[in-house]
């Protein structure tokens, strides 16, 4: 299956379990696959035959900034909603989560979740 990459994709929200989250907000680093055939744009040249990848930057960026939830799995779950509504062609969406900052008491570069989903 082919893919499509959003790699470190980068967005301030509002979203976790503690308070500090919710008042303060972070920095929330977003890698996205999107697993579709795009033999048809290989051979066309045409956007008409993929998904604008600008698009599914929108849609992740609406989630991350527009709403609000306590995990970032819930988070994660709902890009991935919004993406198979949206975008037919995808099959699959890999999705990774990164939280640069997020306030625990220790010496770490991130910490975060990935999912995985098939429609």
């Amino acid at each position: 299956m082919d893919k499509i990459v959003l790699k470190n994709c980068r967005f301030y929200g509002y979203h976790g379990a503690l308070s500090e989250e919710n008042t303060l907000g972070q920095i929330f680093v977003i890698n996205a696959t999107l697993s579709l055939d795009l033999n048809k744009a290989s051979l066309s040249d045409d956007l008409e035959d993929t998904v604008h990848y600008g698009m599914v930057f929108d849609c992740i960026k609406n989630q991350v900034e527009n709403q609000r939830y306590k995990l970032i799995e819930r988070l994660a779950g709902a890009i991935c909603q919004d993406i198979f509504a949206q975008f037919i062609p995808v099959q699959t969406i890999n999705i990774e989560i990164t939280k640069e900052n997020p306030p625990i008491n220790g010496h770490y570069d991130a910490v975060g979740i990935s999912l995985e989903r098939h429609r």
